[in-house]
């Protein structure tokens, strides 16, 4: 793999850009260090899940996991939907889509086969 070679002949404005887009990995990686947010995201990697399936499988208590998932909503990792009095939790977007499913290849997946 070949990465780009910065110069101090660096286009400012690029360099603003790249740091603007540095923030923004830095801020998502700042999310996802928390080992329960990450497995609440490789969940709903497999697909949209309700708080209460989220809490049997975690086997935490309700107030913990919705603390979690609203660290997620903030952080834009997670959307949410109401069902009558159920809330579904999704991934937002191809780009967390993206990692957390090469995340869930590398540390979920044969453990996950293994439960079914």
């Amino acid at each position: 793999m070949n990465l780009p070679v910065f110069t101090k002949d660096m286009d400012p404005q690029n360099l603003d850009q790249l740091m603007d887009q540095a923030r923004k990995a830095s801020d998502l990686l700042k999310a996802l260090s928390h080992e329960v947010r990450l497995v609440i995201l490789c969940l709903l990697s497999e697909g949209e899940k309700s708080v209460s399936e989220l809490e049997e499988t975690l086997t935490m208590p309700q107030a913990a996991v919705s603390q979690q998932l609203a660290r997620l909503r903030l952080e834009g990792l997670v959307r949410a939907r109401r069902d009558g009095r159920m809330i579904y939790y999704s991934l937002v977007d191809d780009q967390v889509s993206s990692i957390i499913a090469t995340l869930y290849e590398l540390f979920c997946k044969d453990v996950r086969a293994a439960d079914r």
